[in-house]
């Protein structure tokens, strides 16, 4: 189980939320194999007085990356990279204005359709 947060400026980042959404998921699926139909995003989005990061540009942007544990160091790094260099290409993101932070929890700390996430049965990996 992958969950996705954005926290952004809602006049920068409530037009391109259809378009973010694409190429983060586009990167999960390739780096982390998440099937296409798993996509869980939610946009958190500001006014602009509400998010106070003057060293950063009004496009900045926090991904917060809500996920199971159990994958390694390398693919999360690589789910990193990717992120920062598609957002870039897609999106005209500059590096200094994204910032990104994995959070994992054992699957026993989730409650998903009903059971404990730890007795549910996935069609992809998490040991990556």
């Amino acid at each position: 189980m992958t969950q996705i947060k954005f926290y952004g400026r809602r006049d920068v980042w409530a037009p391109l939320r259809r378009e973010l959404s694409d190429v983060v998921h586009d990167c999960l699926a390739e780096v982390w194999k998440l099937p296409q139909d798993k996509r869980f995003h939610r946009f958190l989005l500001l006014d602009d007085d509400d998010l106070l990061c003057p060293q950063r540009s009004e496009r900045y942007l926090i991904m917060e990356i809500v996920c199971f544990s159990g994958r390694s160091d390398e693919a999360k790094r690589d789910l990193i990279r990717t992120l920062f260099d598609r957002t870039g290409q897609a999106l005209g993101l500059d590096p200094e204005d994204l910032e990104i932070v994995i959070l994992e929890a054992p699957k026993v700390n989730w409650g998903i359709r009903g059971v404990p996430g730890d007795e549910l049965a996935l069609t992809y990996p998490v040991t990556l």
